[in-house]
């Protein structure tokens, strides 16, 4: 089936020293060859090679534009498996939408977004867990996720949910070829077989399901939360995160009225944090929107760190913070360890399994102890990766938890005595979500939608 050329600028566009134009389609070597002039003169790129660069110039009608550097790819051995070109043009804002103009006006039409990779997807070179990967890529905001990325682009996810989806399969097709023949094939005592298949594979995928949340984590970062009274060190904590005067410190209790919201990287932790008004009973109507804006920011986070004046007494304040974290994942830090304190850790380790940390930011101590602590409560102390798939969307973690349901009702099938055939529609069910996850049954509307997250040009 013929389809058309595109073509986008596959670079930032900015002054830079080099762009790129990435061409892709059936018509992309005659297109290069309508605007592209060798240095001699006489080389028609498409008479070339697949796999090599060429040196020459863009030219519009008899004007040169630009001195290039031309690769060109054959079908199928690219990334799209069409015929691929790609210009090397200087980076110039002017010199790039130039080229780009001359070569919409050669034959092509500009990509949308994403759209490169949509038609490696259509065409088979990858899977949509490895489509999804390239967009996470790009997005990565840390080592962790750039590695996950890798892993899923490399095909792991695909690896795990095919092999899924064969044990699935394989069980299907032995109770439909029993019901076929049934004077050479037997279903007596499979349903205590096949629950031992089933649990296998329920396994696995709760497992998946279960390690979404690191990968959410893992690909977005932490949702972190200051709270805490006023005036207890909470925007000086958010600064001496960030390494720079980002909110306003003053000796003046409630000058932080609303959240402010900021990521910060800190050796390969990745924290979106919401630093938030002061929580106090108060009759200031914007004091009291901002104290609402907190406790709402702190029931939806990941992580709830609780700043504390150690030089001031508990109150009933305190009690409503306590109140509030329970059951959350939070450190509580024992801010002005450089005061007199009339608030010991001992005291606090008391009432909470939480971690607390005694620190001054004034003196700039105790931090490289929480940032310890925020790596061993979410990475179980280490930065690494060894090859464990995490999901980290949402769209996958939906389809995972759709397969796990019909896994369920064959067990509880199973467990009912229910007859072998009827288990075939749920075992259908799983293949088919899980083959969601992967790209297989999935409808033209949600390619649309994944592919447009991406940026033009991929």
């Amino acid at each position: 089936m013929k389809t058309d050329t595109i073509a986008a600028i596959a670079t930032g566009l900015s002054n830079s020293g080099i762009s790129i134009i990435r061409i892709s389609g059936e018509d992309a070597f005659s297109i290069i060859d309508k605007i592209y002039t060798s240095k001699n003169g006489n080389k028609i790129l498409s008479r070339e090679k697949s796999h090599t660069i060429h040196y020459g110039y863009i030219r519009d009608n008899d004007h040169l534009i630009d001195e290039v550097m031309v690769a060109i790819m054959r079908a199928p051995k690219s990334y799209t498996r069409e015929d691929t070109v790609e210009i090397n043009c200087h980076g110039g804002i002017v010199v790039t939408r130039k080229i780009l103009d001359i070569v919409l006006k050669a034959g092509a039409r500009i990509a949308e977004p994403g759209e490169f990779t949509k038609r490696a997807f259509l065409n088979g070179r990858i899977d949509l867990s490895q489509a999804e990967a390239v967009c996470d890529l790009i997005h990565a905001k840390n080592e962790l996720a750039l590695k996950n990325s890798v892993s899923q682009l490399r095909g792991k996810i695909y690896e795990t949910i095919s092999r899924l989806r064969e044990d699935v399969l394989r069980d299907v097709a032995f109770i439909e070829a029993a019901l076929d023949d049934p004077e050479h094939m037997s279903l007596d005592g499979f349903a205590d077989e096949l629950k031992i298949h089933i649990e296998a594979v329920s396994r696995e995928v709760e497992r998946l399901i279960q390690d979404a949340a690191s990968g959410r984590i893992i690909k977005e970062g932490i949702k972190t939360v200051i709270i805490g009274k006023p005036n207890a060190g909470k925007s000086s904590l958010l600064n001496a995160l960030m390494g720079e005067e980002r909110a306003i410190v003053t000796d003046i209790a409630g000058t932080t009225r609303d959240t402010l919201e900021e990521t910060i990287n800190i050796n390969g932790i990745v924290l979106n944090i919401i630093d938030t008004a002061g929580i106090r009973a108060t009759d200031d109507l914007i004091e009291k929107i901002g104290v609402e804006k907190a406790i709402k920011a702190a029931k939806d986070a990941d992580l709830i760190i609780y700043v504390i004046d150690s030089s001031t007494d508990f109150d009933d304040n305190d009690e409503e913070i306590f109140s509030l974290i329970k059951d959350k994942r939070a450190i509580l830090l024992l801010n002005k360890s450089d005061l007199e304190a009339k608030v010991s850790p001992e005291e606090i380790r008391a009432r909470t399994s939480q971690p607390v940390i005694s620190i001054s930011l004034k003196e700039n101590t105790g931090m490289d102890k929480f940032i310890e602590t925020v790596k061993e409560m979410f990475f179980g102390g280490e930065l690494s990766f060894n090859d464990e798939i995490y999901i980290t969307s949402e769209r996958q973690k939906e389809a995972l938890t759709a397969a796990l349901e019909s896994l369920k009702l064959v067990k509880r099938g199973i467990e009912e005595g229910i007859p072998e055939d009827l288990f075939t529609v749920d075992l259908m069910n799983a293949y088919e979500e899980l083959g969601k996850i992967i790209g297989e049954n999935v409808d033209e509307d949600l390619i649309k939608m994944i592919f447009s997250e991406f940026c033009m040009g991929k």
